[in-house]
């Protein structure tokens, strides 16, 4: 029997009239009538029979009448994205890809965020390894989150926020002995933050525009690893702006404004239009968005 059957099916048994069901089927009392001897003949049973000037159901007909509506919820349930979705039943494992640095800021509060409405959901942070995408279009990440650069064509993105990038030292530096200008910026020794060994970017840039040119000193694959290497050093890394308050103080590290003209770094997150329509990726992406902004 095919769904159009059901709906008229069902109709029928809710109006107990051939013309009211084509009033809701939005066809014609005619049309339904066909329909309602096809009906008799696939169930074996007259379903409705006159009774003066109006049709009563059979006992046949009162026992299809609840498993027919179900059955047909249960259809729209199915083949309508999102439709029944409950995070609170939700058995799976999200990989994110992000820097260290991100994911020391809100690892904490996204875990507590999504074992409180999910407590069957777990989360696997990866680090850069696949830049760019591949790893979105190979199933390998479920969402990137980051500076978005280099994706493959098809994916989909969403911007989160913008963040400044600030300049982190011990808090006995000599730097904050004075007003910290490009000039003095430029002269202390640096600690380069690359997974790729990296030792220009776009601070080497700045400073050029300005004729000067600082010393990359030693170069790390982490945020973290520059934190812990600046807090007995005297030298100078970078940071997000108001991102790990907490544990900048805690290693007894400053932050301060780094004097050049620099563009705000655009944060957002990424992953694969497969995903796009699925009720429990997309509930993840929400929550992780939320964590980023603290929405």
């Amino acid at each position: 029997m095919d769904l159009n059957l059901l709906r008229a099916l069902d109709a029928l048994l809710q109006e107990n009239s051939v013309t009211r069901a084509a009033e809701r089927l939005g066809t014609s009392p005619a049309a339904v009538s066909r329909t309602l001897a096809r009906l008799r003949r696939a169930v074996g049973d007259p379903l409705l029979v006159r009774a003066g000037q109006g049709m009563v159901p059979t006992p046949r007909a009162l026992e299809l009448r609840d498993e027919v509506g179900a059955l047909l919820r249960g259809c729209d349930d199915l083949l309508r994205p999102g439709a029944g979705f409950d995070a609170v039943h939700l058995r799976r494992t999200f990989t994110v890809q992000a820097t260290d640095v991100l994911l020391t800021g809100l690892a904490g509060t996204l875990t507590d965020r999504i074992h409180a409405g999910a407590p069957h959901v777990d989360v696997v942070f990866l680090p850069e390894a696949i830049e760019g995408g591949p790893a979105l279009r190979q199933g390998l990440v479920d969402v990137e989150l980051g500076v978005l650069e280099h994706l493959d064509p098809e994916i989909r993105t969403r911007p989160l926020t913008r963040v400044s990038l600030v300049g982190i030292a011990r808090g006995g530096h000599p730097l904050f002995d004075g007003r910290i200008t490009a000039r003095r910026f430029a002269a202390a020794d640096h600690i380069g933050i690359s997974r790729l060994g990296k030792r220009l970017g776009p601070i080497d840039s700045a400073l050029a525009d300005l004729g000067l040119r600082r010393r990359i000193a030693v170069v790390v694959p982490s945020h973290t690893s520059a934190m812990l290497l600046a807090r007995t050093t005297d030298l100078v890394a970078l940071t997000l702006a108001d991102w790990l308050p907490d544990t900048t103080a805690a290693l007894g590290l400053r932050t301060f404004p780094v004097p050049l003209d620099l563009a705000p770094l655009e944060l957002g997150m990424a992953w694969h239009p497969r995903n796009s329509a699925d009720p429990g990726h997309r509930w993840f992406r929400d929550h992780l968005a939320a964590a980023v902004t603290g929405s």
